[in-house]
């Protein structure tokens, strides 16, 4: 209703210009008859007034539809009235929802056979990736140098597997399985991983975990999270001498509390709002050549889709502490 109101408002106005405008020629005319002009007027307005009545009932479905907002795609409804207007403009949004549905399809296929070479491609440099690491394994003794190499071999390892758990995040809903996680064991696991990396940097692991404690959640990912947290603790302790990285949980309220907390440099305050953002490295990363800005990014797009919260102190200079909060 306020939609035609609005829009009719100017030409009411007009109306009422141009009835006033047809007394006002007769009356520098001659004619005095007030009454007879008076009728005239009123009558003119009952026949606008008609007119706009039938305005709005033939177009109620029109402009009822213009007041409101579509919140999806699928809220899209066809306007079925007579009138020419409502049925040009159904036309027109028909045929622009056509296109766009199909052009939306297309991207979404371009997308899913991206996602399909990626996944292709990282399977296809895990093969290599192993012969090289058979191949340096029985050498590491003789040769320092083939350390170097199982390292660098390792590094590209855990790069393709962030590069293969972003392209699942996508499907995440599809690759998604709730089941009781042992905090223990998905720690053990992603130290485990990590060992080379703990060694090469003179860093170590500290576990403080009950092996009673479970939570409600994914162990793919959940060890996925602890790798990416667990490697960057291990980055930014490097350098010092018996540094420790202390994995922990404990019960809270209603809660299981997980923490990965270091030793290392820290994380100066005016960078603590942007660590979740894609590809921020901040202050630290023109220090540490490895840093890519993106582990914090996908742990959290990760938790908060399992529904698990995650906060992260740190004072630089000192450590930081990440929590992974898991309502119970």
């Amino acid at each position: 209703m306020k939609l035609f109101i609005k829009e009719h408002i100017v030409l009411t106005c007009w109306v009422i210009v141009v009835l006033l405008t047809v007394v006002a020629v007769f009356w520098y005319d001659g004619y005095d008859h007030w009454l007879t002009a008076a009728y005239a007027v009123s009558l003119g307005l009952v026949l606008y007034a008609a007119y706009l009545i039938y305005r709005y009932l033939s177009h109620r479905m029109f402009y009822s539809r213009m007041s409101q907002r579509m919140n999806d795609l699928k809220e899209f409804v066809p306007l079925n009235e007579p009138a020419p207007l409502p049925q040009a403009l159904s036309e027109l949004l028909d045929s622009q929802y056509g296109h766009y549905h199909a052009h939306l399809h297309r991207l979404e296929q371009r997308q899913q056979e991206y996602l399909t070479f990626m996944n292709q491609w990282v399977h296809q440099m895990k093969t290599p990736l192993s012969v090289i690491e058979l191949t340096v394994e029985d050498q590491e003794d003789e040769d320092p140098r083939f350390i170097s190499i199982r390292e660098e071999a390792d590094q590209m390892r855990r790069g393709l597997e962030t590069v293969l758990y972003m392209a699942r995040l996508e499907t995440f809903e599809q690759d998604f399985s709730v089941e009781p996680v042992s905090l223990k064991e998905a720690g053990e696991e992603a130290i485990h991983e990590l060992k080379r990396f703990f060694i090469r940097n003179h860093v170590y692991p500290e576990m403080k975990i009950d092996s009673a404690l479970m939570v409600q959640s994914d162990a793919k990912w959940i060890r996925f999270v602890l790798v990416q947290l667990l490697s960057n603790a291990i980055k930014y302790s490097s350098g010092g001498n018996g540094q420790k990285v202390t994995i922990q949980a404990y019960e809270s309220t209603r809660s299981i509390i997980l923490e990965v907390k270091d030793q290392g440099v820290g994380i100066p305050k005016s960078d603590l709002n942007r660590v979740y953002q894609p590809f921020f490295t901040g202050e630290n990363g023109r220090h540490f050549k490895e840093s890519t800005g993106m582990g914090l990014y996908i742990v959290k797009d990760v938790l908060t889709r399992m529904n698990h919260r995650i906060d992260l102190t740190s004072v630089q200079g000192e450590g930081t502490t990440v929590t992974i909060t898991f309502e119970t």
